[in-house]
């Protein structure tokens, strides 16, 4: 059994709400273990990470949050750079999940956050599992 870590920006509370019932789900029914933290919102998500990562207490890691357009620059900031952090823990070998939601507006992410429609949730927690089981097949 492994152990995973979900990591959140609660931000949004309700959407978060969906995102993790579908990666915890998903998690359980692979037969893995899980913890959950919260950080303040998606930018802080890879540093967290990377803390977590330094124990050696984890197997993999599953990344959930949720970021909608604004007014500002600051959508493209935010989405951007929190994919690339995860991105380059990634390529140094961590297995990871993008459950990060970038959309336009609420009822997109919705849409998404559903564990009965989209389950993008679920889908990152697939995503750090079978990376993980990649992983041990090249060990």
């Amino acid at each position: 059994m492994a152990k995973f870590l979900i990591i959140e920006a609660r931000f949004y509370e309700h959407l978060n709400d969906q995102l993790l019932a579908g990666a915890r789900e998903a998690i359980a029914a692979a037969g893995h273990a899980h913890e959950t933290i919260t950080v303040p919102g998606a930018l802080e998500i890879p540093g967290a990470l990377a803390l977590a990562a330094e124990t050696g207490r984890y197997d993999g890691f599953v990344a959930i949050g949720v970021v909608i357009r604004g007014e500002t620059y600051h959508f493209e900031i935010v989405a951007g750079e929190s994919a690339r952090g995860l991105m380059a823990l990634s390529m140094d070998g961590l297995a990871v999940g993008n459950g990060i939601l970038t959309v336009e507006n609420e009822a997109q992410a919705q849409v998404r956050a559903d564990p009965a429609q989209k389950n993008k949730g679920g889908e990152a927690a697939q995503a750090a599992i079978a990376m993980f089981e990649l992983k041990k097949r090249f060990e």
